[in-house]
């Protein structure tokens, strides 16, 4: 294997993570970040991301000499011949990714930049960046090419070091075989294609993952009309190879950093090549009912009835990561619904593993954030399982029931186990099933 000078630009999820296990892989990386405080705790070893099994690998990199950190991009590029953007585009005015990030990243660089090196876009942008960035740069002897990343919060280094694939995009042909080379150890089904075609699987991939999820919150809705169970009308599916098991578990709603903000750039691509994506506008509008129709089911489970008040109803919230093993709240599903609960006039009182009292959060806007999850129950009408952390199913469910005013829990993940909360006393309830 060829080992490769690289420059990481970022280091949030996806720059970090880059960073620390190309240095695995034998590379030697410098990542830059803007933020003088950030950069000197990594370079001490202090990782502030919850991931498991970044702090380990930034720790080994740097012990080896083969990851360093800098402040700016400027001072990592020199002598590079491979530079990942890894920098944020969030979504921006209409739903189109904003993109002055990387835009100014590469002015930034530009005239610093090696003869011969190759500019990685791996951060998820629209299609038509590649050729966007090229115009900027305008440097005929530096490629730019597309390297989507598919990693998910919680398991980013195992997806890093297991890829399902490697996509890469460039209409140069050796520079898109350089940049293959660099995941050559991890033996992964590599697709050489097109910038646009790259730039494109990013948002296929996610928007179809919504969609299968917004059809199960879909189907688990029917179950419960229909008195059928969703956990065994998923397995049915599941056992089918053109289906699969992975996101059939129904839930609150889907978010986070990379769905909620790909569905809409989607549809803006779409909307640009002036065709109607009626599917993922569907997908969208179902994902922003299941999240109404979580605070129903609080609703009628408090209350009794569809439409009762939860006026002054003080209720426990069980998670507000947008997933377990994250502390990420970035469009969080749970964050959602509580704030329509709120809306509907409920006090709420909140515990998530991962997430400590006394931080000044705005985000949880107005949500008490407590520190044990029999705190949390205290004296509360209901308790909502908002988010899938396994550490609730360990709950002492018996202690629970003496501490809440009253026994009912809405579990908006079908995390727990139905007889283990009913035997404590608990009237459980689930979504799609009895």
């Amino acid at each position: 294997m060829f080992v490769r000078r690289i420059a990481v630009i970022g280091t949030g999820y996806v720059g970090l993570t880059t960073g620390a296990c190309l240095a695995s892989l034998g590379h030697h990386v410098v990542c830059a970040d803007v933020d003088a405080e950030k950069v000197k705790r990594l370079c001490e070893g202090e990782v502030d991301i919850l991931e498991p099994g970044l702090a380990e690998l930034v720790h080994e990199g740097i012990a080896a000499g083969r990851l360093s950190f800098v402040l700016g991009a400027s001072a990592a590029v020199e002598g590079c011949e491979v530079v990942f953007l890894c920098v944020q585009t969030p979504m921006g005015v209409g739903g189109v990714a904003d993109l002055s990030v990387v835009e100014s990243v590469i002015e930034e660089v530009g005239a610093l930049l090696p003869a011969n090196s190759v500019v990685v876009n791996k951060s998820t942008v629209p299609v038509g960046t590649a050729q966007r960035t090229a115009e900027l740069l305008d440097r005929a002897d530096v490629a730019i090419v597309s390297n989507p990343e598919f990693l998910r919060e919680g398991s980013a280094v195992h997806d890093f070091l297991n890829p399902d694939r490697i996509v890469v995009g460039c209409d140069q042909q050796d520079a898109a075989e350089r940049v293959a080379a660099l995941y050559a150890r991890l033996g992964a089904p590599t697709v050489l294609t097109d910038a646009a075609s790259a730039e494109l699987v990013k948002y296929a991939a996610n928007c179809f993952l919504a969609m299968k999820l917004s059809y199960v919150n879909a189907i688990a809705e029917l179950c419960d009309r229909l008195g059928a169970d969703i956990s065994d009308v998923t397995e049915g599916m599941g056992y089918d190879k053109r289906i699969g098991q992975a996101f059939l578990q129904p839930g609150p709603g889907w978010g986070g950093s990379c769905l909620p903000k790909d569905t809409s750039a989607m549809l803006q691509l779409a909307d640009a090549a002036d065709f109607e994506f009626r599917l993922i506008r569907a997908t969208i509008d179902t994902n922003n009912r299941q999240r109404q129709r979580m605070v129903e089911k609080v609703r009628t489970a408090v209350t009794g009835k569809r439409g009762g008040s939860l006026s002054k109803v003080k209720l426990g919230l069980l998670g507000l990561a947008f997933k377990a093993g994250t502390d990420d709240l970035r469009d969080s599903p749970a964050l959602a619904v509580a704030a329509l609960l709120r809306q509907a006039g409920a006090t709420l009182v909140a515990y998530d593993p991962a997430l400590r009292s006394g931080q000044g959060r705005e985000d949880l806007d107005g949500i008490t954030l407590v520190d044990d999850p029999y705190v949390a129950a205290e004296g509360v009408e209901a308790l909502v399982v908002l988010t899938e952390w396994p550490d609730f199913r360990g709950l002492d469910w018996t202690k629970l029931a003496d501490v809440v005013g009253a026994p009912v829990v809405v579990d908006t993940r079908n995390l727990l186990d139905p007889d283990v909360v009913r035997r404590a006393g608990f009237q459980w309830e689930g979504l799609g099933r009895n």
